[in-house]
């Protein structure tokens, strides 16, 4: 049997299209070893300059690791900004296909001829294998963005969003439940814009209340909210529901009026709705900022920091502004390396000390959690996360004690945190 070596590079959604590309590869045997694959896949990301870099370093070791007759494949985001380009600079690569036909892999590496179209690929239940966990899957739900953010160079090689009916959606929850998947994410480049493409207001209202009846998972949770297209009521319907966790995870990349303004970010009050979310019992919330860009001036900056020492987010990624061809933002004088560089290293200074005081406060208490094994980290520990907890970018918290019968849902009281990894004891099944 063929064996087959992927790489799937940059965010959840890539992962999503990485694991439809197994799936229609099923004939394949999965090697580790890129030596020893007939066919090497990377799915590429293009994101930002440091996810360009990374892909093409991927592309660059499977050329010179690769054994004589092996098919190399590259696939994603960064072959749908540059596949004229990157065909130009490694005529080496077999395979190129973009963000929009994964579905035709297998068609294609038997024709060893890639695809590159606009078309955007909705998955539509197409056989998928999931990757990483037992319990827990991703669920993509939209493609593309109508957001115009003058930063992001997505909408110019994913386009405008295009959702996935709620139909479609109930069938994957209801087939990946009969297979154990029970706790889901579902994510997209902008989540709570869901449906208005099709002229449908309150989209993620209506598809709660679809997964509600459904009743074929035990939990969820939303990735990427936007500020100007969440509203109070679906912040409301998220801390009602019973399966989607009050998880809200919501980009703000800064908080200064100014600088959101000149981001084309709707300048709305983010203030009101993160306190908002803050008020609701039990909540969770991760947002991303963004440091450096371009008219980022130094009160704009003071006023950043004293927002996120004061309001406290429960996760919070830190990025440097990357200058991005195509873009409003690529117009714009860059802010000289060493202020941007003194700028991150403050930001991150103020997320060390609140991660800190966060996971300390954390210790003797009890929290709902999924345990799926053994960790990684040592094999005397199980692995659990709290249910409300994204799968891999929240953290882990390690098991010591107590009863483990399986994957599944476990109360655990929290015994102390080392080196901010959460430690604990399994109190009984849920």
């Amino acid at each position: 049997m063929k064996k087959l070596h992927i790489i799937s590079l940059g965010c959840s959604k890539n992962l999503v299209d990485s694991e439809v590309m197994l799936g229609k590869l099923q004939d394949y045997t999965i090697t580790t070893s890129i030596e020893d694959a007939d066919v090497i896949i990377i799915n590429t990301c293009g994101f930002i300059e440091a996810a360009k870099k990374e892909s093409l370093s991927h592309i660059f070791e499977a050329l010179e690791l690769r054994k004589n007759g092996a098919l190399l494949v590259a696939s994603g985001c960064l072959v749908a900004r540059y596949a004229k380009e990157i065909k130009e600079m490694i005529p080496e690569i077999d395979i190129l296909t973009g963000v929009n036909d994964y579905d035709k892999i297998d068609s294609m590496i038997a024709n060893k001829q890639g695809i590159i179209h606009n078309k955007v690929y909705l998955n539509d239940n197409e056989k998928r294998i999931i990757t990483g966990s037992h319990i827990h899957a991703y669920i993509k739900i939209s493609e593309g963005c109508n957001q115009s953010c003058s930063f992001c160079a997505i909408p110019h090689f994913k386009g405008k969003l295009q959702s996935r009916n709620i139909d479609s959606i109930l069938r994957e929850t209801e087939s990946l439940a009969k297979q154990g998947y029970v706790d889901i994410s579902f994510i997209a480049q902008d989540t709570s814009s869901y449906l208005k493409d099709k002229h449908i207001d309150s989209g993620l209202l209506k598809l709660i209340n679809a997964i509600e009846a459904q009743g074929a998972l035990i939990s969820a949770r939303f990735l990427y909210l936007y500020p100007s297209s969440t509203s109070f009521d679906l912040l409301d319907s998220i801390a009602e529901s019973k399966i989607f966790q009050n998880y809200y995870d919501m980009p703000i990349q800064h908080i200064s009026q100014t600088v959101l303004q000149d981001m084309r970010r709707n300048h709305r009050d983010v203030k009101q709705l993160l306190s908002y979310m803050k008020n609701i019992p039990n909540s969770f919330i991760r947002s991303s900022i963004i440091v450096g860009y371009p008219t980022e001036k130094d009160k704009d900056f003071d006023e950043l920091c004293e927002f996120l020492e004061e309001f406290k987010f429960d996760r919070l990624n830190v990025f440097e502004y990357s200058k991005e061809e195509g873009t409003k933002a690529a117009t714009l004088q860059e802010l000289p390396r060493n202020i941007r560089t003194k700028r991150i290293r403050t930001i991150q200074a103020i997320i060390a000390k609140n991660q800190y005081e966060l996971l300390q406060s954390l210790v003797d208490s009890t929290i709902e959690c999924i345990i799926e094994g053994k960790s990684e980290i040592s094999p005397y520990f199980y692995s659990a996360r709290d249910k409300r907890w994204a799968k891999e970018i929240d953290g882990e918290i390690l098991i010591n004690d107590g009863d483990y019968s399986g994957i599944g849902y476990y109360n655990v009281a929290i015994t102390e945190c080392r080196d901010n990894i959460l430690v604990g004891r399994i109190v009984d099944a849920v």
